[in-house]
């Protein structure tokens, strides 16, 4: 049954859109100040992860940590926890709301409720040159929840066990010294490092191109707070063609962790949670 458009139609689409999250009273990283401490750094550990699996890491609140392009174009799922309380873990959907669907420099990884806070600013992005392109497409999304094989059994049937929600569980589990099924219910949507997306303006369905990361391109972080990580080398690769796949050409992200020099940071806390009271109007 064809249902016909109202005589108002076009007045209807014709509304201009209202911004849900106005940001000017976010409070702001203090992005002078990272900038100084960065340029005082020395490593400190590293962590290389391997194509197609995932390795966990720690940075303690007050350091910087890279991922890297080494080998070839290759995506990563990142994952967050506070790493003295998993409960506290990224928030992507309140990160694509406060910043958009694809974050760069100086925009922040928040918490989940209900803690609410910046758990990590983005202090540098080599790839902040590609902006937005011609098809809507964009690097480092929160949009895509993660590569998974309950929806790769959905739609292709089988069981594929180097999806980034497997690698991450697996990752995990063997950090924390548990069973996968302990794991898996603390992974969480991901920041989508490298990768190359955005929606098709006529079905507005999510779309993957490839990425344009090549080696040598990496993202930094500062660590807001004290930081458990868990990154997957997507099997997807530069996903220009499809995830969870063994055909696609897959490579290894190298992880690196720096210390700024001591005073580097004087005049920076850590953020604090929500100062919301919980009460929920009882």
């Amino acid at each position: 049954m064809t249902v016909l458009p109202p005589s108002d139609a076009d007045a209807r689409r014709a509304v201009k859109p209202v911004i849900c999250y106005p940001v000017e009273t976010l409070p702001q990283p203090a992005m002078a100040t990272l900038t100084r401490a960065r340029q005082t750094m020395t490593k400190t550990d590293e962590v290389l992860v391997p194509a197609r699996d995932a390795k966990t890491f720690r940075v303690p609140a007050g350091h910087f940590f890279r991922i890297t392009s080494v080998e070839g174009s290759q995506v990563g799922d990142l994952n967050l926890w506070n790493a003295n309380d998993l409960s506290e873990r990224f928030y992507s959907g309140k990160t694509r709301a406060l910043h958009g669907t694809h974050i760069t420099t100086g925009e922040q990884m928040w918490s989940s409720f209900p803690h609410l806070r910046p758990m990590a600013t983005i202090t540098h992005d080599t790839l902040e040159w590609y902006g937005m392109d011609a098809f809507g497409g964009s690097v480092h999304d929160v949009i895509g929840t993660r590569c998974d094989p309950y929806t790769h059994h959905l739609l292709k049937g089988g069981q594929y066990h180097h999806c980034c929600h497997s690698n991450l569980t697996r990752a995990l589990a063997d950090h924390l010294g548990v069973s996968l099924k302990e794991a898996e219910p603390h992974v969480h949507d991901v920041l989508n490092v490298f990768m190359c997306t955005g929606f098709t303006r006529d079905t507005g369905q999510y779309f993957m191109k490839a990425s344009p990361v090549r080696p040598g391109d990496y993202l930094e972080f500062f660590a807001q707070i004290d930081l458990l990580g868990a990154l997957s080398a997507c099997p997807g690769g530069d996903c220009s063609a499809e995830h969870s796949s063994d055909s696609a050409q897959c490579y290894p992200l190298l992880i690196e962790v720096f210390a700024p020099a001591e005073g580097a940071l004087d005049g920076w806390d850590a953020p604090a949670t929500s100062g919301y009271d919980q009460t929920h109007g009882t």
